[in-house]
């Protein structure tokens, strides 16, 4: 399974691939670290970002997408734009593709009973790319299951 693990920062969805076959992680080349979304925010843009991002799913055969979840308000509360794009990625119209949200807690209570198996710098993926990478782990070992 083909999990791509999405951190929203900004106007990106910063992406990463993680394949689990047999019990094996391994990270497939992928062409794109991020996908933007254009700088106007309209409607057209939104649908450009969602189709760019659907594209490259199934390209690359993603079965799951697993968004790190941003919090609604307080000091680390996401901007409005990247509730966009996470809507944006929801609402992409395939039955091959499950969207998940990771929160926060559940991110760290599975990395605390599931250590990573590599120290992320051993990966070979950009250093803006770790949280996207971690929320892949997770999402696999949730089997990428449910839809939020």
């Amino acid at each position: 399974m083909i999990v791509c693990g999405v951190e929203l920062t900004g106007s990106d969805a910063v992406v990463c691939l993680l394949n689990m076959d047999r019990g094996q992680f391994n990270l497939p080349e992928c062409k794109v670290r991020k996908v933007s979304l254009p700088k106007n925010h309209g409607r057209d843009d939104l649908k450009q970002f969602q189709t760019t991002f659907a594209e490259l799913m199934a390209e690359y055969g993603v079965t799951c997408v697993a968004i790190k979840e941003r919090m609604q308000k307080g000091k680390f509360a996401g901007g409005a734009i990247s509730f966009k794009m996470e809507a944006a990625i929801q609402l992409i119209n395939s039955a091959e593709l499950t969207v998940t949200l990771l929160s926060p807690q559940l991110i760290k209570s599975t990395l605390a009973s599931n250590p990573l198996p590599i120290a992320f710098a051993d990966t070979g993926l950009k250093v803006f790319q770790e949280t996207a990478f971690i929320a892949a782990y997770v999402g696999q070992l949730q089997g990428g299951a449910g839809s939020n």
